[in-house]
């Protein structure tokens, strides 16, 4: 009985429970590597609180600069032209992020 009850329980363990074990670890790694829907709401307001407070700094700097012609907030366009390819990037960026494909 007990020449019977070992190799059937060796042949079991071997493709029963060792690809339930790498198949659970794959999965619960998967489930761990995306964001939470809690982590992309938290990142689209985040990311939608940098941008209102990007357009603030550039409107203190349209009204410092209209009051003191002095004034010289840096390289203006070349960083409205980053900031429109930041913009036009941006649905890309976040679906990579989502999927997992970071840069």
């Amino acid at each position: 009985m007990e020449d019977i009850l070992v190799p059937i329980g060796i042949v079991g363990m071997l493709f029963i429970g060792l690809p339930w074990l790498i198949f659970h670890y794959i999965t619960q790694w998967k489930r761990s590597s995306s964001l939470t829907v809690e982590d992309e709401n938290l990142l689209d307001e985040l990311h939608e609180t940098a941008r209102r407070l990007d357009d603030r700094l550039r409107s203190i700097e349209r009204i410092i600069a209209a009051d003191n012609p002095d004034f010289r907030p840096g390289q203006p366009a070349e960083r409205d032209r980053d900031l429109e390819y930041r913009r036009a990037d941006e649905p890309e960026r976040i679906e990579n992020w989502r999927r997992g494909e970071h840069r």
